[in-house]
């Protein structure tokens, strides 16, 4: 492809025809300019002192050591009821711990046959344990079988038993052939007792249900899952009042804390981008961006981490949108030069409209570099520079296939698809930030392809691609994995769809594998990976609602960024 200088492509510039995908505006306007008053501050800080007394009371409930063994049941459903109501990252050690000794005694000693009669233990510790990352058996699931070798009819009785083993069947890797049925068995059975309204199920239960069908637990985003489940737990006569107002308190001040980030985040992409006015072509997201984000890492002590890697989605944003739709080959070929290059003098090259990016990438990583010095981890953005250098790369080697009009064979499209997805730049950046849990092994490791990354890429890619080819064709689109897969295999539609859903099952299954013991890092970076594919499963269900944010994503931001949840 020829190159041609700035110059030359400003003065062709009102004979360019630019394709448009006419995306919506922004949701939230400057919504989220206005931080926290002082005020405010001054209340948080009373709230952070009854929280303190609060977290005292709920350690000394899981350091109750005899319920370990003489009450298993007690301690798994307190651990998932913390868990479940986003407050488990104040009791990580806790929790480790309590795990560790209920995984020696009954499963190390052998001793599980003690407990594991019923199904509802059976199968929260199952999961809890997988969760944790321990290699724990599904054999132990064999004894609810009957002699047909099918999981027995009685079980159906017991809804939460049900509920239980149906959340832990998302543990499952491959070759666990029993938690494929169990998946089925329950999927099936608990549809049921919803749609007729089972004697079974109380109303807090049903609402479990009905919310565990549509988004289960491990494939869910922490913030998220608590929002609903403070509601259900607030509900349920025997809740635990301790744990009930800790969850409310520690949601608000959180919220609190986000609102504040999301203030500054906006605010730098409308005083550094101004994308309205510069790049009107593009998805103005940022809040949608920053909630994305957040489901990566929710916690107050990874602030600096989610700063930058949102600055950075924010910028990949962009950049897609200049690949995919606004920029001409040559503009293209110039940009991807001068990412490559990384240097300021390469800015007059540029048409006015990718100048303006091209200085605030710089500037942004510059900002990186000096926060990292600091901390004498500034070996770690040459990694995130790299990364950034070749998702250019593969974006303009994707748009090759555009202007020839060329169909490939999954298996080629993937080579590059899965790349376009941005997941390994990403999962790259989300550890500049991080503390000593990161290595320079961490960043080698990810840049052999780990499985797990593998997998995140193909949830990414194939979710989006079965939910938004349609509209990608319709404006003018490389071909989708559906359309290739639909080609070159003479298959509909529909057994397109079940192929690729398939491989994503079969992806979330390598994930769920590397992330037991021993893991190839530690247990935080793989979290990373975990909760970025999580991020698809939320906002590509059904329909893209990133690109999309009028849906159910405006519900989720309301949820977690704007309205407090009653005391």
């Amino acid at each position: 492809m020829s190159e041609m200088s700035a110059d030359q492509i400003s003065s062709s510039t009102s004979t360019i025809e630019r394709r448009s995908a006419g995306y919506h505006p922004s949701v939230w306007g400057d919504y989220f300019l206005k931080c926290p008053s002082q005020s405010e501050r001054t209340i948080d800080e009373r709230a952070e002192q009854h929280i303190e007394k609060l977290k005292m009371e709920v350690k000394r409930m899981l350091t109750d050591a005899d319920d370990d063994f003489h009450k298993p049941l007690n301690k798994l459903n307190l651990i998932d009821q913390i868990q479940c109501l986003g407050i488990g990252y104040l009791f990580d050690r806790e929790i480790a711990e309590v795990l560790e000794r209920i995984h020696g005694r009954y499963f190390v000693n052998c001793d599980h046959v003690d407990y594991a009669r019923d199904l509802c233990t059976t199968a929260l510790m199952f999961r809890l344990l997988r969760q944790q990352g321990y290699r724990i058996s599904c054999d132990i699931f064999e004894k609810f079988k009957d002699n047909k070798g099918e999981f027995s009819e009685s079980l159906v009785e017991d809804v939460r038993g049900l509920l239980n083993l149906y959340e832990a069947s998302h543990f499952r890797v491959h070759g666990e052939d029993i938690l494929e049925e169990a998946l089925s068995f329950t999927v099936q059975h608990l549809k049921s007792a919803v749609e007729h309204d089972d004697p079974n199920l109380s109303p807090t239960l049903l609402a479990e249900v009905k919310r565990a069908l549509e988004h289960c637990l491990r494939k869910g985003l922490v913030r998220l899952n608590a929002w609903h489940y403070i509601k259900l737990y607030e509900d349920d006569a025997s809740h635990n009042e301790v744990l009930l107002e800790l969850a409310k308190l520690d949601f608000n001040l959180l919220q609190k804390f986000h609102r504040k980030e999301l203030c500054e985040i906006t605010r730098w992409w409308k005083d550094r981008l101004d994308v309205e006015r510069n790049f009107p072509f593009a998805r103005d997201r940022i809040t949608e961006l920053y909630f994305w984000i957040l489901g990566v890492y929710f916690q107050p002590e990874f602030s600096l981490a989610r700063m930058m890697l949102t600055k950075v989605i924010a910028l990949t944003s962009i950049l897609d949108d200049i690949y995919d739709l606004y920029g001409t080959p040559e503009e293209l070929q110039l940009l991807t030069n001068a990412i490559d290059r990384w240097d300021i003098g390469a800015v007059d090259e540029l048409p006015q409209y990718m100048q303006i990016f091209y200085k605030t990438l710089l500037d942004t990583y510059c900002e990186f570099e000096k926060n990292l010095a600091e901390q004498n981890r500034a070996y770690r953005l040459s990694y995130a520079k790299e990364a950034m250098k070749y998702q250019a790369r593969i974006y303009f080697e994707e748009l090759n296939w555009f202007h020839q009009d060329y169909t490939p064979t999954l298996e080629e499209y993937m080579s590059i698809a899965l790349e376009t997805t941005a997941y390994m730049m990403l999962a790259t950046t989300s550890f500049l930030g991080m503390g000593d849990v990161v290595s320079e092994d961490a960043f080698e490791w990810l840049l052999s392809n780990p499985m797990s990354l593998r997998g995140s890429k193909i949830m990414c890619r194939f979710m989006d691609d079965i939910v938004g080819h349609k509209f990608e064709q319709k404006r003018g689109h490389v071909a989708s994995a559906v359309e290739c897969y639909m080609k070159h295999h003479g298959a509909t539609e529909q057994e397109t769809e079940r192929k690729l859903r398939k491989m994503m099952d079969d992806a979330w299954k390598d994930i769920n594998d590397e992330c037991l013991q021993p893991t190839p890092v530690p247990m935080p970076l793989l979290t990373r990976i975990v909760n970025l594919t999580c991020v698809i499963e939320v906002l590509y269900k059904g329909e893209d609602q990133y690109t999309n944010s009028q849906t159910d994503t405006k519900d989720y931001v309301t949820a977690l960024l704007v309205h407090p949840i009653q005391l």
